[in-house]
């Protein structure tokens, strides 16, 4: 077998251990806990995890979801995170070979990843996220795309666009119909995609976020309260962007120049 051929299944196994750790993210991020001390235990009985009750998607598989001492039952979450995490790392380095893009990417995946599951699950955007990712994806961009000044604009109207769509919402409504996680977010995502995917990622996380507004209102009888994760749309679709958002850009311009 070549490097070549080799480095797929490298990325893999790196993507699964990876994708152990943003599960370790996930879980304490939002209340505040360091994500390197404690050693992984069982959240109900304390049980600290040996190592092979930790390794990726298997211990899942031959424990039968569930903690080898009390019997608590393992979230699907990890073996999902896991998974999705080996699938992303496989793609990009197929995609982007290696390259600054490459790490760049999937830097960028990493944080979406843990956004995604943490905005769904609990309504929040960590700092400790979006801004240090903000210094993270510019510094990228002074070796890789999307080049540093299509970064600056795109830190810069990432963070304006929402900030400005949410104080006219506040001028009408009256209340926040979003938070400033979602701003820094934005500008996040401009630092690392640049404008054009930035402002790409905008529209479809907004598309898909109205059709699942209006479901849910639909099926809520028509509650309009009811608190949509823009944050989980924003990664989802910056996702979708870190793949694709080149050829969408293209393509929409081309019906111009």
């Amino acid at each position: 077998m070549t490097p070549d051929a080799a480095l797929p299944w490298e990325m893999a196994a790196m993507g699964l251990l990876i994708g152990s750790f943003l599960n370790v993210c996930i879980l304490r991020l939002p209340a505040g806990l360091s994500v390197v001390r404690p050693a992984s235990r069982c959240p109900r009985c304390g049980h600290l995890l040996a190592w092979f009750e930790n390794v990726p998607v298997v211990s899942f598989v031959v424990l039968r979801r569930r903690c080898r001492k009390c019997g608590e039952s393992i979230s699907w979450q990890y073996p999902i995170v896991e998974l999705v995490t080996c699938a992303v790392f496989v793609a990009a380095t197929l995609q982007f070979g290696l390259s600054w893009l490459l790490v760049s990417r999937l830097v960028l995946a990493c944080a979406l990843i843990v956004l995604f599951m943490i905005d769904l699950r609990h309504r929040i955007l960590p700092n400790t996220i979006t801004l240090p990712g903000i210094v993270v994806g510019f510094a990228f961009s002074l070796v890789a795309e999307p080049g540093w000044m299509s970064s600056i604009i795109g830190i810069a109207a990432g963070g304006g666009v929402l900030l400005a769509i949410a104080e006219a919402y506040y001028r009408i409504r009256h209340e926040h119909g979003l938070g400033m996680g979602d701003v820094k977010m934005l500008a996040m995502l401009g630092a690392f995609l640049g404008w054009k995917l930035m402002l790409l990622t905008l529209v479809l996380s907004s598309l898909v976020g109205a059709v699942v507004g209006v479901g849910l209102i639909a099926t809520r009888r028509g509650d309009m309260k009811y608190a949509l994760p823009f944050g989980t749309f924003l990664a989802a679709a910056a996702m979708l962007s870190i793949f694709v958002g080149d050829p969408i850009v293209l393509w929409y311009f081309s019906f111009y120049f």
